[in-house]
């Protein structure tokens, strides 16, 4: 689970209808100098299925590869980045 800051969200025009319901999410994953200040320590941005309902400039708890559809056992949605989270605030 990787520590992430929503940045925007996308727009499509066709989805899977396991999908139905839910948004996605642009997210930039934060190493530890990005946890602590979020304009430095930043990678490259991913798209994340959310059913949370994040907003821009928020703080998330992301579920990547197999654990990204756990959730949804037994059935099984084709999801790489699962919003599984959203955080109020960090301690380091």
């Amino acid at each position: 689970m990787r520590m992430m800051e929503t940045i925007g969200k996308v727009t499509l025009s066709r989805w899977h209808p396991m999908l139905e319901g839910a948004s996605w999410k642009l997210a930039v994953p934060l190493m530890a100098a990005g946890l602590a200040d979020r304009t430095q320590g930043r990678t490259e941005p991913i798209v994340v299925f959310d059913e949370l309902g994040a907003g821009n400039g928020m703080l998330i708890a992301v579920s990547e590869s197999a654990e990204a559809s756990a959730p949804f056992h037994p059935h099984s949605k084709p999801l790489d980045a699962y919003n599984s989270a959203i955080l109020d605030s960090i301690n380091l």
